[in-house]
């Protein structure tokens, strides 16, 4: 049994429980191939005979072609195909065809991508030409009026797959006759099925793509209309099934469970009405606010699809909302769930011209026409859940002073590294290095625990903490003088291992020693520990944080153990021993598989789980550890803190886990090459952990 709320449909969608029934019957009872003419054939024709005459009735194909594919993709590639070999046709009869392939700014990326690739292929040299949108991401009629009359083909979508808004398919049609355009108009109606109600024979809508799994049919079935008299160029050719027009044996399981969908789309006894769906995103949206502060959304409802919201929310990245929301175990994604996995902006907000934060740290959040009373209710308690998380790591506004922190915490961005150094019982801090990204988030992380900051240093002189100093405020500790690394003049000494004295700043037990570090002291060591009568001894030294590892001053004050922070971390190793190189050869063995996890935490009864997670997912989430373990939430920001203490312990096997394993393999790599001869990483991460067994 899953605790998995799905808010991902516009992506893909669950699979209704009739289509899996009808594809069971398709594979195991009515097996035949279509094309035979013998009875176990005709029991299968009778499933795409059925389907079609279903899907012919609902889109209002008329007399045009519907033909059944893989999908959307393919179904473009097919009318791009067939546009440009006519307009190929056309221009060598000598007649005089439009220049441009004009496409939405928003469309999905298959489309100009295919436009293209064909433009090329077949030699035509036409220009693409990107349609413009507004701040709603509606397209530009003016915009099309200026370009219709020179457009050979126009791409425009039903509905956008990441707003939800909805193209004023009748406002284009209307500019594309009033210009008089002879502009072969596909229309990707992927997001419209069963959402929008469609008539294609009505329109002069020339292709128009679906895919099925977008409506819960399976992945790898869809359908492809072609207007009477529009041209066409079959994209597969072979053995002539779906009339020539789609060769290859047709896919009967994803046709009977497309059919199965479009049957209760008919019925209409399935799918929610759109009133019942826009209260379904008033509440989820409702909830939004009250969790999320500041929460901004991208798409205007008044004009989008009821079953899509995005939004943003200021000073958290897509990442974060990414992150705390799964490990909540609701499934959103950050934009197109195509592009989701890269760092980038939404080209869909950016065409819109929404600000930068806004489009790259977008959400989409998106259910289908079967969404329950049940399940959104269930969302919005998981929301305000998220909230909490959130709050309670400080990186959204509370009225609440978190619990305080002690330790090192690590920040970084782009290989360069901010350090914070925290003792709780003092509410004091120091940072070191702080990078102008970092600002905002040191700012909130600083007020939200009611910290003071003693000193703001670097290791390079006049590195530029002013932005820092006055996002402060009151929480900085504003000395009369500060030298250009921004040491404080009335900072005490201490004497190190190597009989020379430092300037010390004191932060709580501990002291941070300050020490030149390089030709013509133009860099700067810091040494943090513990002193003892006065010294600052070299076991005692904790961490070192230097821009230059391998200086010889910094071996002559520390020790085998003492763990050195990098000012630059390119290769993500968090922390480095001060006897190893960065480059120290890896042991085998390191990532430990999910099933076999029982078996050895039954041979190791001493090992601990570290969940490697941000705090604020290890507060969002609902499922118990791997094995049905505790574990120690450890992120990957206060690794350098922890693996500081297991390397002065008995070292136990350590088992880093994290939603993917991404994170907890770097983690146990770290540990390796700090010298800890059992660190491990459970491969797959939470997404792949062999659940544990329900309860009788």
């Amino acid at each position: 049994m899953t605790t998995e709320i799905y808010l991902d449909s516009n992506a893909t969608s669950v699979v209704l429980p009739a289509a899996i029934t009808a594809a069971a019957d398709a594979m195991g009872q009515r097996y035949g191939n279509p094309s035979s003419t013998h009875a176990t054939g005709l029991k299968a024709k009778v499933i795409l005979d059925d389907a079609r005459a279903r899907a012919m009735r609902l889109l209002g194909v008329g007399s045009g072609r519907l033909m059944f594919n893989s999908g959307a993709t393919e179904g473009i590639q097919t009318a791009v195909l067939s546009a440009l070999v006519a307009l190929r046709e056309r221009r060598d009869a000598g007649e005089t065809i439009g220049t441009l392939l004009v496409y939405g700014a928003t469309e999905h990326k298959a489309v100009p991508e295919s436009l293209a690739h064909w433009n090329r292929l077949l030699g035509l040299n036409l220009t693409l030409h990107q349609l413009p949108v507004d701040a709603d991401g509606a397209h530009r009629l003016d915009a099309l009026r200026a370009i219709a009359a020179n457009a050979a083909m126009v791409c425009t979508m039903a509905a956008n797959n990441e707003t939800g808004v909805i193209s004023d398919l009748s406002g284009i049609e209307a500019m594309l006759s009033d210009t008089g355009s002879k502009a072969y108009w596909m229309v990707d109606c992927v997001q419209a099925l069963g959402k929008l109600k469609l008539d294609l024979s009505s329109t002069r809508i020339d292709y128009a793509p679906f895919s099925g799994h977008k409506l819960y049919a399976p992945k790898g079935i869809g359908m492809l209309y072609v207007r009477a008299g529009a041209p066409f160029t079959a994209l597969i050719m072979g053995g002539g099934q779906e009339a020539g027009q789609r060769s290859g044996t047709e896919n009967m399981a994803g046709i009977a469970a497309l059919g199965a969908v479009l049957a209760a789309l008919e019925r209409g006894d399935t799918f929610r009405t759109p009133a019942e769906l826009c209260a379904y995103r008033a509440r989820l949206a409702d909830s939004l606010r009250a969790a999320l502060p500041g929460v901004v959304f991208n798409n205007p409802f008044d004009k989008a699809l009821p079953t899509t919201l995005n939004f943003a929310v200021p000073g958290l990245s897509s990442r974060e909302l990414m992150d705390v929301f799964d490990a909540a175990e609701v499934r959103v994604s950050a934009g197109s769930a195509c592009s989701s996995s890269k760092a980038a902006p939404s080209y869909v907000l950016d065409a819109m011209g929404l600000p930068l934060w806004r489009s790259a740290g977008a959400i989409r959040m998106s259910f289908g026409p079967l969404a329950d009373d049940a399940t959104i209710a269930a969302a919005c308690a998981r929301i305000e859940r998220c909230g909490a998380a959130l709050r309670a790591s400080c990186l959204i506004p509370s009225e609440r002073t978190a619990v305080p922190h002690d330790g090192l915490l690590q920040l970084g961005v782009e290989g360069a590294c901010s350090w914070l150094l925290l003792d709780a019982a003092s509410r004091s801090c120091i940072v070191i290095d702080p990078l102008p990204d970092h600002v905002a988030r040191i700012e909130s992380y600083v007020r939200c625990q009611n910290y003071q900051v003693q000193a703001i240093v670097s290791t390079l002189p006049n590195a530029g903490r002013g932005m820092l100093i006055d996002a402060l405020g009151r929480h900085y500790n504003r000395h009369a003088e500060a030298d250009e690394y921004g040491w404080p003049a009335n900072a005490a000494s201490v004497a190190l291992a190597n009989g020379a004295r430092a300037g010390a700043v004191r932060l709580g037990a501990q002291v941070l020693a300050a020490l030149p570090c390089g030709t013509g002291d133009e860099l700067r060591a810091y040494l943090l520990g513990t002193p003892e009568d006065g010294q600052l001894k070299a076991q005692a030294v904790r961490f070192a944080f230097s821009a230059k590892p391998a200086q010889q001053m910094l071996r002559d004050c520390t020790d085998g153990r003492t763990l050195l922070c990098p000012t630059r971390d390119e290769q993500n190793q968090f922390c480095l021993s001060m006897t190893t190189t960065p480059t120290a050869t890896l042991a085998n063995g390191v990532q430990l598989d999910s099933s076999m996890l029982d078996a050895f935490l039954q041979a190791h009864p001493e090992a601990r789980l570290i969940d490697v997670r941000e705090p604020y997912e290890f507060a969002a989430t609902l499922s118990p550890a791997p094995a049905g373990r505790i574990a120690l939430s450890v992120p990957l920001s206060r690794l350098a803190e922890y693996a500081s203490l297991w390397l002065h312990e008995t070292p136990v096997p350590l088992i880093f886990f994290c939603r993917s394993g991404n994170r907890s393999l770097k983690a146990a790599h770290c540990l390796r090459r700090l010298g800890h001869p059992q660190a491990y990483s459970l491969n797959g991460g939470l997404a792949l952990a062999v659940p544990l067994p329900l309860a009788a």
